[in-house]
């Protein structure tokens, strides 16, 4: 909870409200200024006094590595500034900071440090933050926000702009199902992973895992027009979750 109150409200700052880039990036760089503090066992700032004495304390008794708290906050700043992306590699050298050192950090908790599950993790993560990238491109097309790659655009005709103001076409369609099945292939490489973490934390993941592939596939049945509509989950899918999960474990057995 505290990892998550410092990450969420990082993304506000960065993300919510009417304030300027400029005023969003001083923000930023005020918070990056009592993260140190916070980690050093010095007083943050009475803005965000209760974010940062819940997360210096577990800080301090479970040693979290600083880096990854850095990270989410340069792809915070990262996210201000807006920037295009020229090919998949650099989309996921931006989830490499925006998703992969959530992961990095409740892998730590957990006391699981091997290559493998921490590539495996950043499987997982880099797929649910481009899962929620397509998920979500007719929210971000009117916020001037574009995710897809240039050379994705290139391949299937399109124009920035035609993705930004939420065009569907045959080509917009084709695109989609292109990037979700990039999406799926990453999830399903790292989903082994939830046979690693014990307890509540391995179902937990199993819930997560399961719950990015049901979006992929929600836009799969209405035919990758993700810009006409937000696919989402409800109350309705978390018996088919449960059962899901359940198989996976079943399946490791």
């Amino acid at each position: 909870m505290a990892i998550y109150h410092f990450a969420r409200t990082a993304d506000d700052l960065a993300d919510e409200g009417t304030a300027s880039a400029g005023a969003r990036l001083a923000d930023l760089q005020a918070y990056r200024g009592d993260l140190v503090a916070a980690l050093a066992g010095r007083p943050p700032s009475p803005r965000w006094l209760g974010v940062f004495t819940a997360l210096a304390a577990r800080a301090q008794a479970f040693s979290l590595p600083p880096q990854h708290l850095h990270a989410l906050l340069d792809a915070f700043e990262q996210d201000v500034r807006n920037p295009p992306y020229a090919d998949r590699a650099a989309l996921l050298d931006y989830c490499d900071r925006s998703a992969n050192p959530v992961g990095r950090l409740l892998l730590h908790l957990y006391g699981v440090h091997d290559a493998r599950s921490m590539q495996q993790a950043d499987a997982i993560c880099s797929a649910l933050q481009l899962i929620n990238f397509w998920q979500d491109l007719s929210v971000d097309g009117p916020r001037s926000r574009l995710y897809v790659p240039h050379a994705d655009l290139l391949r299937h005709g399109l124009k920035a702009h035609a993705v930004q103001r939420c065009e569907d076409s045959p080509q917009s369609r084709a695109l989609v199902a292109d990037l979700c099945g990039w999406a799926q292939d990453l999830m399903l490489s790292g989903a082994p992973l939830v046979h690693q973490i014990p307890g509540r934390g391995g179902w937990e993941l199993r819930l997560v895992v399961q719950g990015g592939l049901r979006i992929l596939e929600k836009i799969s049945r209405m035919n990758h027009a993700v810009m006409l509509q937000r696919p989402k989950l409800s109350a309705v899918d978390l018996p088919m979750l449960v059962w899901r999960a359940w198989r996976m474990r079943a399946a490791a057995r």
